[in-house]
This record gives C-alpha cells, structure tokens and sequence, in this order.
C-alpha cells in the first residue's frame, strides 16, 4: 500500500512538471559550438623572484598550522637561523604537501609527502649561523584537503640531528591578483629557485585555448591577472584551458611562477586539452 502511494506521488509530479512547462521550453536548441584557437609559441623570460617581493613575516617560537596565518595563502615560508645543530638530517614531522629547501639561499631539495619523504641531509656551511628556508606549496581545497587546510606544512616541529629547531618566521603569500600586479621586478637574478616569468602575445580575435606547461616544472599560471591554476610535470594532462573572456584583443600577458625552473622557456596555446 505504501509503496503504491510512493508511485502514485511521483507519476502525478512528472505529469504535473510536463503539463506545467510551455511545449518550446522542452526541448532548448543545443548550444552554440565554443570557438578554440591555437596560439604559436611565446617566450616566457624570467621577470621576478618570489624572493624580491617577500611579504611582511609573522615570528612564532613553534610552528603553527597554516591555519593560524590565514587560509588563503597558496605558498608559506618559513625560516630561521640556526644556532645550535649547522648541518645534518633534518626531518618535519607531521602532514605536509610539498616544500622547497634552502640554506643561506642555496637549493638542497624538496620535502614530498606523495612520495613519502620528509626527510632531508643539510650540508655543513662556513656561516655561523646559517638561515634555513622552507618554501611549503598549500595544496588546493579539494575534496581530500579541504577541512584539512589548517594541518598543511609543519604541524609537528622540525627537527635537526633530533633536537627540534625554534624562532621561526613565517611568510604568506596569497598569488591574488593584488600580489600578481604589484609584483616589482627584479635587478639581478641569483638563479634560487622560485622565479615569476613573464611574457606577452597579441591577438586579432580571441576564444578559448589550452595553455601548454610541458617546458615548465610545477607552479601557477596567470593570464591577464587571472589564474588558470597549477601545473606539475608529473600530471598526465599539461595543458590549461584559457576562457575567450579572459583574453582581449591587442597585447596580451601571460605570468608563469615556477618552483624550480630558473631558465626561459616557452608555453603554447592549443584548441584541445589533450
């Protein structure tokens, strides 16, 4: 008797839906096709570095989750100097996405938790006392991060030969379209890893297009101050779609950060993803 019932509501809500409806609104004409276009190479040269135009640092005696500088940073440093320990294994416990590791400005690699490795052998310099950087990448609010947002980079402490290191400063950056457009380029580079590229192409007519990353490494790219989103040489698709409203007719520009590539390069525009 129930489940008679159950039938009866949904057949009288079908026909009332149907009858309600003008006969033109069943059936919409198909949408228009989207227009693509290709775009022939450009050449993309280095413009900034991320560490000419570092934001004012938040001190803190112990890591705190990300959280607590604000949810909306897509890359936090943290640094200090050390005092006690100058070199050997160091280790961050807890969750982390992906990070960047530098003593007194020189690349020694990177901390992965996809790959499971957090931990990293610090060289012995000749400072007294050398500055550690750690460059964390947030991840993005997916379905497996968000809520989670608060744990990402050092949860835990860092540890140096087992004893944990203190007096951090921390540095957030957000890559809006205020940080992208007040960035100040750079007089000189030292080739640390960590560079903006820029570069600019002219069309006559715009549509959509698929920006290709394959000569880039991991970092964001940004069309006319809109983000497109991130790359990674590892992902399977390395392309972008770029939306016709984001681009104009006359000289476009085209801002690439890249993680690790320090060298020019070029990107390409295509009419598929694949």
């Amino acid at each position: 008797m129930i489940l008679r019932h159950i039938m009866s509501y949904i057949i009288m809500s079908v026909v009332a839906l149907f009858t309600c409806l003008p006969v033109e609104a069943m059936l919409p004409p198909a949408p228009d096709t989207v227009a693509v276009m290709s775009l022939p190479e450009i050449d993309i040269l280095p413009f900034t570095s991320l560490w000419d135009n570092m934001p004012p640092a938040v001190h803190s005696v112990r890591p705190k989750s990300f959280k607590s500088y604000g949810r909306n940073n897509m890359f936090i440093l943290c640094s200090t100097r050390l005092t006690a320990h100058k070199s050997g294994k160091l280790k961050a416990t807890g969750v982390l996405d992906y990070a960047t590791v530098f003593l007194d400005g020189r690349y020694i690699g990177v901390l992965d938790r996809r790959l499971g490795i957090n931990t990293i052998e610090l060289p012995l310099t000749e400072s007294q006392n050398p500055l550690l950087e750690i460059l964390f990448e947030v991840a993005e609010k997916n379905n497996c991060a968000f809520g989670r947002i608060g744990r990402k980079g050092i949860t835990d402490k860092v540890l140096l030969d087992g004893m944990a290191i203190m007096n951090w400063d921390f540095s957030g950056f957000r890559m809006d379209e205020e940080f992208i457009s007040g960035l100040k380029a750079s007089e000189c580079f030292s080739h640390k890893p960590g560079t903006f590229f820029k570069g600019t192409f002219t069309l006559e007519n715009t549509a959509d297009t698929f920006i290709d990353m394959t000569n880039f490494i991991k970092g964001i790219v940004w069309v006319n101050g809109k983000k497109l989103g991130r790359y990674w040489e590892i992902d399977p698709r390395q392309r972008l779609r770029c939306p016709a409203s984001w681009l104009k007719k006359g000289e476009n520009e085209i801002i690439v950060f890249d993680l690790h590539k320090t060298e020019p390069g070029t990107v390409r525009g295509f009419e598929t993803m694949n």
